[in-house]
């Protein structure tokens, strides 16, 4: 005698996403299939009437309307595999990372993946698959600056606070300059690598044909610059283009000027006297980071210099106009996400870090 099929209570939930799971286009393929059962299972059918229906096997149907009663919606999906096992564990992890830590072998500045594998007897591959599991990059690495400026505090605020909440109908600005801009010119196309990669190709032997120092100036709210090319980078430059930056702002306007303690920018007090509406905002030391016009910098250096050739100082300026130019064009303020920077995160070790 045939075993009766178990009736199925499906909640009204449960019937709605059946429904939707039926219609969907988007939906897994083996979801909308094991839906269609339950569905018909809804509509008091037997498997035999399901499996003519959908031209399936009849133990399938019993399969889905069983795992259905046992374990609802949840049933449907894939039960969870155990996969391939593991070629090292938990003991061998831990040993890589107390590798990590020790001193790298004699005639090494670093561990790599050849010395971890004759250290820990292992295969290259499963290093690097261990590594890669612990996201480890051994080759990558990662600069740091620590301001020991004991005002940090106190002058990182001033500076953050000019962005994120500027004074109303005052006019905030980055300023920096960039010395030293190599006008150099070499030879430069594509090249066809060894691995049939096409690469940018610069000629590695140049011409030096002079430099420009790069002063600007960045409005926190808009995105603008304004620059001025100099032969020097003294004070006396500084000044002329600070004044070439406030010409035209009436004398009323609050101006605050965000700089580092690059020299040239102290010992202005008579410059200051002469123009009461403007204040300056040094950044801590060992902070340049904090001035937005630096980002400005990065940008323009990846945009027009790197991979420039410039056969005159001439050249290279009217390059940097025209860059500024057409950043203008879609120029909008940075938003400011400087992620918080702590002296802990120096010390950390290895095992700290993948625990």
């Amino acid at each position: 005698m045939a075993r009766k099929a178990v009736k199925l209570n499906i909640s009204i939930e449960d019937l709605k996403l059946l429904e939707k799971w039926n219609k969907s286009e988007k939906i897994e393929r083996r979801l909308h299939f094991r839906s269609q059962i339950i569905f018909l299972c809804s509509q008091n059918k037997t498997n035999l009437e399901i499996s003519q229906e959908l031209g399936i096997n009849r133990l399938t149907v019993a399969k889905w309307r069983n795992r259905f009663y046992k374990e609802g919606i949840k049933g449907l999906y894939d039960a969870q595999r155990p996969g391939k096992p593991k070629k090292y564990g938990t003991d061998f992890r831990n040993r890589l990372l107390k590798t990590l830590e020790k001193p790298p072998p004699k005639g090494q500045a670093s561990w790599d993946g050849k010395s971890l594998s004759k250290e820990l007897n292992a295969s290259d591959d499963t290093i690097w698959r261990a590594l890669k599991k612990e996201g480890i990059q051994l080759q990558r690495t990662r600069s740091w600056c620590v301001s020991t400026d004991k005002e940090f505090t106190i002058k990182a605020a001033d500076i953050v606070g000019l962005y994120l909440n500027p004074p109303e109908n005052a006019l905030v600005l980055c300023i920096d300059e960039k010395p030293s801009i190599q006008a150099i010119e070499r030879a430069k196309g594509f090249v066809e690598t060894s691995s049939g990669k096409i690469v940018q190709g610069l000629k590695s032997t140049y011409k030096r044909n002079g430099v420009l120092n790069l002063f600007a100036a960045l409005d926190v709210a808009t995105g603008h610059v304004k620059s001025k090319t100099t032969k020097q980078k003294t004070r006396v430059d500084f000044q002329g283009f600070l004044n070439s930056v406030i010409k035209d702002i009436p004398d009323d306007k609050e101006i605050h000027l965000i700089l580092d303690n690059y020299c040239t920018h102290k010992k202005n007090e008579k410059w200051l006297q002469e123009h009461p509406n403007v204040q300056f905002h040094f950044t801590p030391t060992s902070a340049s980071w904090l001035n937005q016009v630096e980002i400005w910098f990065g940008i323009l250096t990846r945009k027009a210099l790197r991979h420039g050739s410039f056969n005159s100082t001439e050249s290279l300026k009217k390059a940097i106009e025209e860059f500024i130019e057409v950043y203008h064009e879609e120029a909008k303020p940075f938003i400011w996400r400087k992620r918080e920077v702590k002296g802990s995160q120096l010390r950390n070790t290895i095992t700290n870090l993948c625990n």
